[in-house]
């Protein structure tokens, strides 16, 4: 059914349901499982820089570095379980890139990890997840993980 599943990750606590979940579908579809880590041009672009010389030079290789490795161990969990992998690193908005991503890779589905937080944060900042599954035009699955504390 399924060709191509993307998997985006954000390293964010609760990743590790949904990457449970891809794997199993990968396996099931025998597709070919994309992994996916947008350095979020925001985060970088608004921070001061004053400890680093060259501005966002520092935060935005930072970002990329952690996301390299976030994305090589999914990849490894995957190799593992013979599934095959492309692994891939962005520089912009998260969902916008994601959403691009899913056109030009001819993604099949999309499964992204979401936090169960309150209204109140969810009103504030917004949720990746919830712009993906409302803005693409491809199926997406959610796999919901319990924040504690909040």
């Amino acid at each position: 059914m399924y060709d191509r599943i993307l998997l985006p990750t954000d390293m964010s606590a609760g990743i590790d349901q949904a990457i449970e979940h891809t794997l199993d579908a990968a396996e099931r579809y025998s597709a070919e499982l994309h992994i996916l880590y947008v350095v979020d041009a925001e985060a970088y672009s608004s921070y001061p820089g004053d400890e680093y010389v060259h501005e966002f030079e520092g935060l935005e290789s930072a970002l990329e570095q952690a996301g390299t490795h976030a994305v090589e161990d999914i990849a490894q969990e995957a190799a593992d379980a013979n599934i095959p992998t492309v692994t891939e690193i962005r520089h912009g908005v998260p969902h916008e890139e994601i959403l691009e991503y899913v056109d030009e890779a001819d993604i099949g589905l999309t499964v992204v990890g979401s936090k169960n937080r309150s209204g109140e944060y969810r009103r504030m900042l917004g949720s990746v997840a919830e712009r993906i599954a409302h803005m693409s035009e491809r199926p997406v699955t959610i796999v919901k993980t319990s924040v504690e504390g909040e």
